[in-house]
């Protein structure tokens, strides 16, 4: 790996499916970016066939460890931005009731106490949709609790909630455009 570039961008990966190629595609085309991979992300990347074929200036930490010391990064200002997609419904919930038990959801909760702006990508955000599993697309319908679950995360401060690829794209974009020097 490459020598570290600060500031980066953060990206966390939770044991959601849903468009987890297309998320992988999309930290893959960003320069000077840390990849948090939980070990739910891990399954499903075996699920999916993926591999991480990452950037050289990529590092990639997995969850390894209970007390996930990479978050020590986020006290030295080394990221600008964190973004966790797909994020499994598991994980949003956890996001909004404040567990920290796993790599991804540590790296939210530090972002976001060291007002380190963040875009989720949320899986369960309507309540029927259609998801890729290993074997193709299938229909899911999330619970009342799941879509509760997603619109009080949208209420986080410094947090933008993207409910599809194109809008998790453009939230992508215009952070892009924030961070230009002017």
């Amino acid at each position: 790996m490459s020598k570290v570039v600060t500031p980066r961008w953060g990206w966390a990966l939770t044991g959601s499916g849903h468009f987890f190629n297309e998320c992988l595609e999309m930290a893959r085309d960003l320069e000077h970016i840390d990849l948090f991979v939980s070990k739910a992300a891990a399954e499903v990347m075996r699920m999916y066939k993926q591999k991480l074929d990452m950037p050289r200036s990529a590092r990639i930490f997995d969850d390894k460890a209970a007390s996930s010391p990479q978050v020590g990064y986020f006290y030295h200002g080394v990221y600008h931005t964190l973004i966790v997609g797909p994020a499994s419904s598991n994980s949003v919930a956890k996001f909004v009731y404040g567990i920290s038990d796993n790599l991804a959801t540590n790296v939210f909760a530090q972002a976001g106490k060291c007002r380190v702006p963040t875009i989720v990508f949320a899986c369960d955000t309507a309540p029927e949709l259609e998801t890729r599993a290993p074997d193709g697309m299938v229909k899911v319908y999330p619970r009342k609790i799941d879509l509760e679950n997603v619109a009080k995360l949208k209420d986080f401060e410094a947090t933008r909630v993207a409910e599809s690829l194109a809008e998790l794209e453009g939230f992508i974009a215009k952070r892009r455009s924030e961070l230009v020097p002017r």
